[in-house]
């Protein structure tokens, strides 16, 4: 595995990444890292034919986050090389067979991508969490659940893309998500306050069933063929967008 950091800025979170990375998984072709000079840039990867490419901001790359948030975008880069379904398959044309007959309001139509990127994110953090500590991402998950409930910013770099500041429908689903992703591989005990914040975060969203979203989440097949991860992305957007009263035939 080649990571090659072309920006001026620290080396040693993405080398880091690369030495726990490195003792279950590789890459058949290199990482370039850029760091940005935007402060509001968000940690984003990029595929080409002959390299992937790394995206994150200065203030980001010299935080605590910058090391778990590097060996989760490798993760990603791992599924795209074996051409996974999650990361190969197109987002738009599975919305598009889900949605087909319905009008969907546009907010909801862009959360509808959001949990698309949630099961892109659980198949990535399947290989994260193979090789890495988990305790940064569970306090990730805490803090911006915590503070989507208050409707407030939030002051870590982004993990996954859990969004501050989001409607109550969206945040119970990402409460979801949270959930499913740390019971998967077995991260929270049974009293760890995530539970609370997704209980706050579900009455606040009576319309979304959280439980069933958790569900969902969390019992993703390892390694689903195309069908089985096109059928799953499918009922997953028909359950959020087609909830009564949120669209109209």
């Amino acid at each position: 595995m080649d990571v090659r950091v072309h920006s001026p800025g620290p080396a040693d979170p993405f080398l880091g990444a690369q030495d726990l990375f490195t003792t279950e998984h590789d890459l058949a072709l290199p990482v370039h890292v850029h760091v940005r000079t935007d402060p509001d840039s968000r940690t984003w990867s990029a595929h080409y034919d002959d390299r992937h490419v790394l995206n994150i901001s200065r203030q980001t790359a010299t935080s605590a986050m910058a090391r778990p948030l590097a060996l989760h975008e490798y993760s990603h880069m791992r599924r795209y090389e074996q051409s996974h379904p999650s990361h190969i398959q197109s987002t738009t044309e599975a919305l598009t067979l889900a949605l087909a007959g319905h009008s969907v309001e546009r907010r909801r139509l862009v959360h509808c991508h959001q949990i698309a990127n949630h099961m892109k994110d659980i198949y990535a953090d399947d290989i994260t969490l193979s090789v890495g500590p988990a305790d940064r991402l569970v306090s990730f998950l805490e803090s911006s659940l915590a503070g989507a409930i208050a409707d407030r910013p939030v002051d870590p770099p982004r993990w996954t893309r859990l969004t501050p500041a989001a409607d109550p429908e969206i945040t119970a689903v990402n409460a979801a998500f949270a959930l499913a992703l740390l019971e998967r591989h077995d991260c929270i005990a049974d009293d760890h306050r995530l539970y609370d914040l997704a209980h706050a975060a579900a009455n606040d969203a009576p319309g979304t069933d959280l439980a069933a979203f958790k569900h969902r989440f969390r019992e993703l097949v390892d390694d689903p063929d195309e069908s089985q991860y096109r059928q799953a992305l499918v009922d997953a957007t028909r359950e959020y967008a087609l909830q009564t009263g949120s669209a109209a035939d």
